[in-house]
């Protein structure tokens, strides 16, 4: 058995509208087909790949999301033993601004060896992610 590649993340939360914003204006991802699932969520695609489902956690009538997930269905907070999320990207300059115009607070670095640049940012539950673009690109814009 061989694994290929990392099909898609889920995160839980009780902000869904505004998971659901930052992954669309920030990210760039679009909303698409997701199962009637008895539980609020959205499933969020880049080029018809699936990045993200957003699993909606309603305080007032957890017994969807709890018959689904189990016990595991009300944590909300953080990334807990998962460090963080990494997506290879192209055009920091778009994610800057984005970022810039949105007034999320990040944080970069290069790594020379690995000819790598990263912007580290957190989504509105405090999931980090890891946006990795070639340091070439950052050093031809500069």
């Amino acid at each position: 058995m061989a694994i290929d590649r990392l099909d898609h993340c889920s995160i839980r939360t009780t902000k869904l509208a505004e998971t659901e914003r930052f992954y669309e204006t920030v990210m760039g991802f679009a909303a698409g087909p997701r199962p009637p699932f008895p539980f609020p969520g959205v499933w969020l695609y880049k080029d018809g790949q699936a990045m993200v489902h957003v699993v909606g956690v309603d305080p007032n009538d957890p017994e969807g999301l709890r018959a689904y997930l189990g016990d595991k269905a009300g944590d909300t907070s953080g990334t807990g033993t998962i460090d963080h999320i990494a997506f290879v990207a192209t055009d920091v300059a778009d994610m800057r601004a984005r970022l810039n115009a949105g007034g999320h607070a990040f944080r970069e670095r290069t790594v020379p060896s690995l000819g790598l640049h990263q912007i580290f940012v957190e989504d509105p539950n405090g999931v980090t992610l890891e946006l990795n673009y070639p340091a070439a690109e950052v050093q031809a814009a500069s």
